[in-house]
């Protein structure tokens, strides 16, 4: 891969970080062939240059490398895996960048393999700002070999990408964070609550955290959506939240360890979601903390 010539790049799945990661790529110049499941959600991207097909083992054919953007497993199988992308995968290189177990990534893995492709994941930590700012964090699994032959595409979103270890170690580590996302956001709403109930001047309360070391920069993002009860054009939706929770609690009960305390978020979530806040930003937690 050269300045000159941009490998191509096929994107499975043009959502709500798929898309702007695609016209970051375009903007970049990769030439970039891109599949949705509802194709007009991709249709935007002909605009930057983009081609957009109607199947996955189109895009598939069309790419070097294979970009896999979708919510989960089972959308991931349904479109990487169906049985004429499984015969397009040969001498492809596949890089899984949403929030799936390890097992599940390492599974995979596998089956690419057994298609003659190359597999590796990649896990992103961030939302459309950072993809546009070229901030994400982004976590590679694989072998080092992999990981030097991507770096130069994946630092169009993260200027320093991290291998973490093999297959199936980023899909762990991006599990662990999004952990926190739930439980940050559900304490944060608790303690919000508490402070409104006692009619406690909230710029006093968000004086005294920032000047803490219980301070995460999270809170400031999402105190205005909470004070407002506005969680409309969501960062990352409340449902692919709760997905990541169950995928956290699976994962730490296989590993022995006691989930006592994301069982009380996960409850919570779970809580906003029959609110109908599934599609919302996840920051609605505070409606089921705190409701209206």
């Amino acid at each position: 891969m050269t300045d000159q010539v941009k490998s191509r790049i096929a994107l499975l799945g043009t959502g709500l970080m798929g898309r702007p990661m695609a016209e970051k790529l375009l903007a970049a110049g990769y030439p970039v062939t891109a599949y949705n499941r509802t194709r007009e959600k991709a249709l935007p991207l002909v605009e930057h240059g983009a081609v957009v097909v109607d199947h996955p083992h189109q895009a598939i054919e069309a790419g070097e490398c294979v970009l896999v953007m979708l919510a989960d497993e089972p959308a991931i199988r349904e479109t990487l895996l169906e049985r004429r992308s499984r015969s397009s995968l040969r001498g492809r290189s596949v890089i899984q960048m949403g929030t799936i177990g390890p097992a599940q990534s390492q599974a995979l893995q596998a089956e690419v393999f057994a298609n003659g492709g190359d597999y590796l994941e990649a896990p992103v930590l961030g939302s459309i700002a950072e993809i546009r700012a070229g901030e994400l964090i982004v976590m590679v699994g694989g072998e080092p070999e992999q990981y030097d032959r991507w770096r130069e595409m994946l630092t169009i979103f993260d200027p320093n990408p991290r291998l973490v270890g093999n297959v199936g170690k980023a899909a762990a580590l991006k599990l662990a964070l999004n952990h926190l996302i739930g439980s940050l956001t559900t304490s944060f709403s608790l303690s919000l609550a508490i402070v409104i109930e006692e009619e406690i001047p909230v710029d006093i309360f968000m004086g005294i955290l920032r000047g803490s070391a219980l301070h995460a920069p999270t809170f400031d993002k999402k105190l205005p959506r909470m004070l407002e009860r506005d969680y409309r054009a969501p960062t990352f939706p409340g449902r692919l939240l709760l997905k990541d929770l169950k995928l956290v609690q699976a994962e730490a009960r296989a590993l022995g360890l006691a989930t006592g305390a994301l069982d009380g978020v996960r409850q919570i979530m779970e809580r906003a979601i029959e609110m109908g806040f599934g599609d919302d930003d996840y920051s609605a937690v505070y409606d089921a903390v705190h409701p209206a």
